[in-house]
């Protein structure tokens, strides 16, 4: 015969314990993680738009024509940079275009990003340049936007004004 005594000090323990597993468990499967969130599909116009899988040229302007841009199929321009570990007021005013379609560079202070910028050829109502800006990182799109270099130009993220 197997006997077992439990003092009041175990039982507050085990109380505890399973407490803090309940709420561990609740955490994990009721609060999706940060990286989750980047990599869930984001709806736009009834479509699934996909951030990932960024290996090359092709995937860059079919990231676009997801929001229905079309592009010149070589980009204008190629660089890498490395983001500042500090935002100041210009990149915060950025990043927020970028939190508005569920991006955020905040993540990736420090880090070095490719950035690449393409002539978008079907922008409505658009007498200048338009240019869509994609920035990668690990084969994810982080950010970008779509912007006008007229004088009077403007700048929005990647979703196409109706």
């Amino acid at each position: 015969m197997f006997v077992y005594t439990l003092r009041a000090n175990s039982l507050r323990f085990f109380s505890i314990l399973g407490v803090a597993l309940i709420a561990l468990v609740s955490l994990v499967v009721f609060i999706p993680s940060s990286d989750a969130a980047t990599t869930a599909a984001i709806r736009v116009q009834n479509e699934s738009i996909r951030f990932d899988r960024i290996r090359d040229n092709d995937d860059r302007v079919a990231f676009l024509a997801q929001f229905g841009w079309e592009v010149e199929q070589t980009p204008l321009e190629e660089v890498t940079l490395t983001l500042p570990t500090e935002f100041d007021k210009i990149l915060d005013t950025y990043n927020e275009i970028q939190k508005q379609q569920g991006l955020d560079l905040s993540r990736y202070r420090g880090k070095t990003v490719e950035r690449y910028t393409y002539l978008v050829t079907n922008y409505p109502g658009a007498e200048g340049r338009v240019l869509a800006n994609v920035i990668v990182s690990k084969k994810r799109v982080i950010g970008g936007d779509i912007c006008s270099t007229d004088l009077q130009g403007f700048i929005h993220g990647f979703r196409k004004p109706e």
